[in-house]
């Protein structure tokens, strides 16, 4: 059987329809998912990451602190990479982060706010105690034999006060009476006497004896 060219032509007609409209339809998809906003919100620090968005106009993107601005508006193409530290804070803060797609309609556009909670302090950790340092050795005592000191000297020293001379200007013994010597002549004398006495005494006797 035969088809007539007509009924080619047809079929023909409607396939390059059925894909040209399911192209049209992944065209027209594309743009809705390829914008990519991510960021991410910590106690000390927000991350921006945009990507995939139209690179010929002007996109902005802005990020704010309880209504400060962290970022003022920046314009952007294709992407945007931003990383941003947050200020001090002891209490929760709300960070908003604005994104304008300046494509079309700007359905890509995005406000959103997350909170950044407060850095717990890292507990500071206990001094540590020093270790106690090991006492130096003390040096070994000499077993040399030691040295005998130096034999005295019989002469004196020389630093020894010589004995003190008699003054010229005292008065002499003899003149006072009396010396040390003068208990000896004494002595002498009355031995002396007794002896002589004896002696007399003797003579005496004898000579009555013989008269």
């Amino acid at each position: 059987m035969t088809i007539p060219r007509r009924s080619w032509r047809g079929a023909g007609a409607l396939v390059a329809a059925a894909v040209v409209g399911l192209t049209g339809g992944v065209i027209s998809a594309g743009p809705a998912v390829a914008h990519t906003p991510t960021w991410a919100v910590t106690c000390s620090e927000v991350t921006v990451d945009l990507t995939n968005y139209t690179s010929d106009v002007p996109n902005t993107v802005t990020v704010s602190v309880d209504g400060k601005d962290l970022l003022p508006t920046e314009t952007f193409g294709r992407e945007f990479h931003k990383k941003l530290a947050l200020p001090d804070h002891d209490k929760p803060v709300t960070v908003r982060l604005v994104v304008k797609d300046a494509d079309g309609d700007g359905k890509h556009s995005i406000d959103q706010t997350k909170t950044a909670e407060v850095c717990e302090e890292e507990p500071t950790p206990p001094p540590t105690e020093p270790a106690p340092s090991e006492p130096a050795p003390s040096q070994t005592p000499s077993t040399g034999t030691p040295e005998p000191s130096a034999t005295p000297s019989d002469e004196p020293s020389e630093s020894a006060p010589a004995a003190p001379a008699p003054s010229p200007s005292s008065p002499d013994l003899a003149e006072t009476g009396s010396s040390s010597s003068t208990p000896v002549i004494g002595g002498a004398a009355v031995a002396v006497l007794l002896a002589g006495g004896g002696i007399l005494w003797a003579v005496r006797k004898r000579r009555t004896a013989q008269g």
